[in-house]
């Protein structure tokens, strides 16, 4: 297997620490809003990255934060007269539905940064005891020139980052480019005890602090956006191994920028969008199979066409696993025939393929076109006549290659009178007001592909073509 290494910028052989392990981090998302499509399509790949290893043999330990204190989070709180808490708590819980509706499964943890602020205090502490960082009335930097390798990363050396990079202005700074790791309070925002007096940590600090609890010293990948090469990672490998004097990350993974409709997504210019506007319009496997038919480091352009055509690939997937289990509940003809002993043979070739293009830096696109030549070849050559047999294998490599990317896993069909006895019960909680049960029966059948119209008739409903 060969990943692609953004600190060599190279295809590596991949090595775990611990063979038949590996500890993976990736970036989560700060919780003040829902997340867009940008951020859902790095969420999507690291998903399906931790399943492939996981169906090549590896156990993996997945770590993905929140970060729950933040210039953001703290302004939203404000604004609406809550609670910083109360902002990120809800935001969470909107991220999991969004994320549940993806197909994005759990992280083995999903660590805040509230909850493991001495292990952040801890860092900064051992980063001031080796001189890699300075107090300043409160405020804690770490000292970037007094770490050599600044800048390895991003492959940008020091006079270049401070003529180009932006940066925090603090004229008490040593350097332009030195990053703060604690800062002190300010009134009215939430804040710890330290050493240093009250505040809170850093950005960069808390991914730092995390990967180490949880996963140790050096891990095997780390990852995420390619927006956070610098200076994000930039400042959490400077910090990490300055601290513990060890490599922090053996690979370094990010995932490609996403435009829509060729320009960059901005609020700006009207073409932003959260997951729950797409899901508005299309079913969300939809958008985890677009983003998946791309290679992830390659930047991915959005399009509602492009969207639709992506359904239409995803239908013939379904139509295709659909017949193979209709035949199958027909039982197929006893025996298998010389075709059929051929065909089986193949299906153990296909398999080999969609390893091989897996394992070449984790190419789902390519992945991909094999399923799609698998299907064209299951069509072909099996029907009526076939062996139940010859019929359950070829339903089950395709259940099992599409599984490894989260794919074909949607519920079977809701039965009419579900749907019937659901829309029942959100009319009985709309005329009792009690809306909030409303709307969950929505978003309910909403997930389960069933679209709702509210009409001088009545409810009407219909599924999603």
């Amino acid at each position: 297997m060969k990943l692609y290494n953004t600190l060599t910028k190279e295809k590596e052989d991949f090595q775990p620490l611990v063979p038949g392990e590996i500890r993976m981090y990736a970036c989560g998302p700060t919780v003040y809003d829902l997340f867009h499509i940008g951020n859902a399509r790095t969420f999507m790949v690291f998903d399906a990255m931790r399943r492939y290893f996981q169906y090549r043999g590896y156990k993996v330990h997945f770590v993905q934060n929140f970060t729950d204190i933040d210039d953001k989070i703290i302004n939203k709180a404000k604004d609406q007269g809550v609670t910083s808490e109360a902002i990120s708590e809800k935001f969470i819980k909107e991220y999991f539905k969004d994320a549940d509706s993806l197909g994005i499964e759990r992280a083995d943890v999903h660590p805040k940064v509230t909850e493991n602020i001495p292990e952040i205090i801890e860092i900064i502490r051992t980063l001031q005891e080796k001189g890699y960082a300075y107090e300043i009335q409160g405020d804690v930097y770490f000292d970037v020139t007094g770490y050599k390798d600044y800048g390895r990363l991003s492959k940008q050396n020091l006079e270049d980052l401070q003529q180009g990079s932006r940066v925090e202005v603090d004229e008490r700074k040593k350097s332009p480019l030195d990053f703060v790791l604690w800062k002190s309070s300010k009134e009215g925002e939430p804040s710890w005890e330290s050493p240093w007096g009250k505040g809170r940590p850093g950005w960069h600090i808390e991914c730092s602090a995390m990967a180490k609890k949880y996963l140790g010293e050096t891990i095997d990948i780390h990852g995420g956006g390619g927006d956070l090469v610098f200076p994000h990672h930039e400042n959490e490998v400077a910090q990490s191994e300055a601290a513990t004097g060890k490599t922090f990350a053996n690979y370094w993974i990010h995932v490609g920028y996403l435009n829509v409709n060729n320009e960059k997504m901005s609020k700006s210019l009207g073409n932003f969008f959260t997951v729950r506007d797409i899901r508005r319009e299309f079913d969300l496997e939809v958008l985890r199979f677009f983003m998946l038919s791309a290679h992830y480091r390659n930047p991915l352009n959005f399009s509602k066409e492009l969207l639709i055509s992506a359904k239409s690939g995803l239908e013939r997937l379904y139509h295709s696993k659909e017949n193979l289990e209709r035949l199958l509940e027909s039982g197929g003809s006893p025996g298998s025939s010389e075709e059929e002993k051929e065909l089986v043979k193949r299906l153990e070739e296909y398999e080999e393929r969609f390893i091989r293009k897996m394992d070449d830096d984790f190419n789902t696109a390519d992945g991909i076109s094999v399923i799609f030549d698998l299907v064209k070849d299951l069509n072909t050559h099996i029907g009526e006549g076939t062996s139940g047999e010859t019929v359950s294998r070829g339903l089950e490599l395709l259940k099992r290659l599409t599984g490894v990317l989260g794919l074909l896993e949607q519920e079977e069909e809701v039965l009419e009178e579900e749907i019937e006895a659901l829309i029942e019960q959100r009319q009985e909680a709309r005329k009792n007001k009690d809306y909030e049960l409303a709307d969950e029966i929505r978003d309910r059948l909403q997930g389960l592909g069933i679209e709702l119209k509210d009409t001088p008739q009545g409810v009407q409903w219909r599924r999603k073509s």
